[in-house]
């Protein structure tokens, strides 16, 4: 497997360690991951998209090491949104630029292209729906919305102060196990424990959860784009989630499509799950190539 370059790029709020894959010259494919991930968890699709030309980079997004945890303290998804549209920027993404987003990553995207709708032309989105798509399939389908009230009780242990900072370790073994069952996630974990080496970080990586809802945060920066993350994108969407996801259902696929715009698709990907693309990388990697190049 190809070993992907590392780059460090100043952004105006904070220094972004990345990893990169292909020509300097090739439209860009900006890859954001989501938790508890890093950025190795586009090692598969990295090597991918670059033999076909594409300039692949993807962050270690604010709090995960080596990017350092955020100096103005705000992990509003506004923040990762507007993180990202400079990261763009400053990489000099062009008509041709697409998103990869996983988990909070999917979530980042979306706000992306609500709030700067110019910047990327298509967005790969995997694991989580846009949020109206959560919000439809929770109106449809009582035994949906049910499982997923079970399914997400570590957002609500995520609110605890200091204690998911005390158990991290064990806290995302479990996470991990039970997202995607039967999936060894030794080197991910051990990738994960790179990225977490102190308090700092793992604080960081929780903050996430405890900044969703907060209208405002430390920085006044990001307000306009965190009022974008509850938008559906405005780029066309390939939207892929896991038949056998622990962690969102996958009966949130099916109303997916009702919130992306024209030109989206929609896949469940068999025996995958909520890390799809690293228990599936062919399927996945081929299906993620073709839309993208279209």
């Amino acid at each position: 497997m190809p070993q992907p370059r590392e780059l460090t790029v100043e952004l105006p709020a904070l220094t972004v360690s990345a990893l990169a894959w292909g020509p300097a010259d090739g439209p860009l494919a900006l890859c954001l991951h989501g938790f508890p991930d890093t950025a190795w968890t586009w090692r598969h699709l990295g090597p991918v998209l670059a033999e076909r030309g594409w300039r692949v980079v993807a962050p270690f997004t604010r709090g995960y090491a080596p990017t350092g945890p955020a100096p103005d303290g705000d992990y509003r998804v506004g923040a990762l949104i507007t993180d990202a549209l400079d990261l763009g920027r400053a990489l000099g993404a062009d008509d041709r630029a697409v998103l990869v987003g996983h988990d909070w990553g999917a979530l980042t995207a979306y706000g992306m292209t609500a709030h700067e709708p110019a910047m990327f032309s298509r967005v790969v989105a995997m694991a989580v729906p846009p949020i109206a798509a959560i919000s439809d399939t929770a109106r449809a389908n009582w035994r949906v919305a049910g499982s997923q009230v079970l399914r997400s009780w570590y957002t609500i242990f995520n609110q605890v102060p200091a204690v998911p900072e005390r158990v991290f370790d064990p806290f995302v073994r479990l996470l991990w196990r039970r997202w995607s069952p039967g999936y060894d996630a030794a080197d991910d974990l051990a990738r994960l424990a790179d990225a977490m080496p102190d308090r700092a970080h793992r604080k960081a990586a929780l903050t996430y959860y405890r900044h969703t809802l907060r209208p405002r945060g430390t920085s006044r920066r990001y307000d306009d784009a965190h009022r974008a993350w509850l938008s559906p994108p405005k780029a066309p969407t390939l939207y892929l989630h896991g038949a056998d996801d622990g962690c969102m259902s996958p009966g949130f696929a099916e109303h997916a499509a009702r919130q992306l715009p024209e030109s989206s698709e929609v896949d469940v990907v068999a025996h995958g799950g909520h890390f799809l693309h690293l228990e599936q990388p062919d399927l996945v990697n081929a299906r993620i190539a073709k839309f993208v190049a279209a």
